[in-house]
């Protein structure tokens, strides 16, 4: 059954990709579809045997690499960990693939991009079912490499090679550092093979090795290395630049990428490598912070957008704040509980999104929109559940998330727990806001859209909104119904041995359940405040928000410019390096290398061959001159070679 939940989109991808023309769109679209669907299905009866039944295996495929001590087994780690990434992954891809035989309708290539899906999904699925780091790694490289194309699936927009080139080369960097952390794990251990490895830490922490005269922890130092790879594939602050610009692949991509699998590919390898995590108490600081700043950091940003689409994307890179300073407080179940619940909610918006794009033509702009409501109800009411789930409003599934992730913070009781918390209940603020702000200046108000595109909004077809309802169940239930098993008091019946957590030293998680009443309804107050918010400035006094920019104009460019860390990374990292490569290939490459190598040579030979060409002017008496002129020096060399 496992080698089924992995390998059907494997084999779905081939089949689309190679023989696409032959099966035709539509065979392509059954063909992935289907095979991404049973792989999902699946999933759930792997979630329920693991998870609930406590059946853990480990299945063995062949041995891949095998080179003197380093020796590497392709297996499948199947554990409550995989089990609850298997559900996400497949779950929400499954439904991706449907969404996108109505998206994609009218494209071109059709079974190249349903390939790509399922090429993705593969890789993502290679990643959380490895056994191993170096496995791990295949997957996250895969993952990365398929974002690439979807992104730039549109190849004949700039826009789209640009963005995924950007997504490319900027989580090259995050890979870079979590290729040296297994590196250095292989050199320190021994072994890439995870129980071997987390076995072996606790005699390994406070154990030190000297770099640059300096003395630093072993554990600590591959800790942060894999979480700069962390860093790279979740958006976190630093990295993130790339998660925006992802926008321009087209929805169903957005949703796939950017709601429940690549970008929770960091947060999964900490909560998988919670071993090594819970004896770096730095490592985990930092990762509290960072989760945190970036959890605001991007709300912020989220406020002044007019994409809908990149409101979105900037309320994933939040979210994905608050899973990681979840995990930095060593609440890891929390961390992916709200990973879990994230993933129904979010990709119902991204594809909630999706379906009012197509309903105006194409528009992505909120301030073109307005006044859908009438003509685009259940979207309208699907994207609403989302937003409910989203701020934390009670019973919704982030109401459980959210909540429970800002209680660990709290009952950290340390001051980047008490730090990750109050920038998180800020958030939580931002949140509802912009969500908010996203529903009124989408569909209520007077249309501000072309009045021809007016006439045809219509709703999108049911291929299109049957995964919509079935993702806004996950965004009503999934957290009612896992709350208990995943974050309850006895919640490791559940994770097993999946997860570890130091309680000696790490209380979160059983603090969490006992924090003051008033830190459990700060979030709901903040979320209702938010949206109250929105409401006065939106609906009641529309006027008020371009007032607001006006009077902040400084403030306002700050934030809709992203607080300018691409310009900052362009003046600082990308004109010197392009400075460099120009010194380089003009006066190294050009004229060095070529000068006075191929170039030079060649130039040498057709100067020699220019000159030599003088002499054959034509002209009779120029060779009979030049015949004397040869014999009188033969004749003189010979006499003088006779002289002597």
């Amino acid at each position: 059954m496992y080698q089924l939940i992995v390998f059907l989109p494997l084999a779905a991808a081939i089949l689309a990709g190679l023989f696409g023309r032959r099966i035709g769109d539509r065979g392509a679209q059954v063909v992935t579809c289907g095979a991404v669907g049973i792989a999902a299905l699946l999933s759930w009866v792997a979630l329920y045997r693991v998870g609930f039944q406590g059946q853990v295996a480990v299945v063995p495929l062949f041995t891949w690499i095998d080179s003197g001590e380093f020796e590497v087994m392709w297996q499948l780690r199947i554990d409550q960990l995989t089990a609850v990434m298997l559900v996400v992954v497949n779950t929400v891809s499954a439904l991706v693939h449907i969404y996108s035989v109505g998206y994609m309708s009218h494209d071109t290539s059709i079974p190249r991009f349903m390939a790509y899906l399922s090429l993705f999904t593969f890789a993502m699925l290679m990643l959380v079912t490895a056994d191993n780091f170096v496995q791990m790694y295949f997957g996250w490289e895969g993952v990365g490499l398929a974002s690439y194309l979807l992104i730039g699936f549109w190849y004949k927009r700039p826009s789209a090679n640009a963005a995924a080139i950007k997504a490319f080369v900027v989580n090259r960097v995050g890979d870079f550092g979590f290729a040296l952390g297994i590196m250095a794990i292989f050199l320190v251990y021994g072994s890439v093979d995870f129980q071997t490895v987390f076995n072996a830490t606790p005699q390994m922490a406070g154990q030190t090795f000297t770099f640059l005269s300096w003395e630093v922890d072993i554990v600590t130092t591959i800790t942060l290395l894999l979480f700069i790879g962390a860093c790279g594939k979740s958006a976190q602050l630093g990295l993130h630049t790339w998660l925006p610009d992802a926008m321009e692949g087209p929805t169903p991509v957005s949703a796939l990428i950017h709601a429940a699998t690549m970008v929770t590919a960091g947060v999964f390898m900490v909560a998988r490598c919670s071993p090594m995590f819970e004896y770096a108490p730095f490592t985990l600081a930092v990762v509290a912070a960072v989760g945190a700043s970036t959890a605001f950091f991007a709300a912020t940003i989220g406020l002044v957008q007019n994409d809908i689409k990149r409101v979105i994307a900037y309320s994933t890179c939040s979210q994905l704040g608050y899973m990681f300073f979840a995990a930095g407080v060593s609440a890891y179940p929390i961390a992916i509980f709200h990973l879990f619940t994230h993933a129904f909610f979010k990709a119902l918006l991204f594809l909630g999104a999706g379906s009012v794009i197509h309903a105006v033509g194409g528009e992505q702009d909120m301030r073109k929109m307005g006044g859908l409501w009438p003509h685009i109800k259940v979207t309208a009411v699907l994207m609403w559940i989302g937003s409910l789930a989203l701020a934390g409003v009670p019973f919704f599934a982030g109401y459980y998330s959210k909540d429970a992730v800002l209680e660990a913070a709290f009952a950290a009781g340390s001051g980047v727990g008490d730090y990750a918390f109050t920038l998180g209940l800020g958030a939580a603020l931002l949140t509802a806001f912009y969500s908010w702000r996203l529903l009124f200046m989408t569909f209520n108000g007077t249309p501000r859209a072309d009045h021809h595109v007016m006439e045809h909004v219509h709703e999108s077809p049911q291929v299109m909104l049957i995964p919509l309802y079935l993702l806004a169940a996950g965004a009503l239930f999934a957290g009612i119904a896992f709350v208990g098993p995943m974050v309850g008091e006895n919640w490791t019946a559940f994770w097993g041995q999946s997860i570890l957590i130091r309680e000696d030293l790490h209380k979160a998680m059983a603090e969490a359940h006992h924090v003051p009443l008033w830190v459990k309804l700060a979030p709901v107050v903040a979320g209702i405040l938010g949206i109250l918010l929105a409401w006065q400035m939106y609906i009641r006094r529309p006027d008020l928000p371009g007032a607001l920019a006006r009077m902040h104009d400084g403030l306002y460019k700050f934030l809709l410019n992203k607080w300018y860390f691409d310009e900052l990374y362009d003046y600082v990292l990308v004109r010197p390096a392009m400075w460099i490569g120009r010194l380089f290939w003009k006066g190294g490459d050009q004229k060095i290398i070529d000068g006075f190598g191929p170039d030079g040579i060649s130039a040498g030979v057709i100067g020699l061959a220019r000159r030599a060409v003088r002499l054959q002017t034509g002209y009779l008496y120029h060779y009979a001159f030049a015949m004397l002129i040869g014999i009188f020096v033969l004749v003189t060399l010979y006499f003088y070679t006779m002289g002597h």
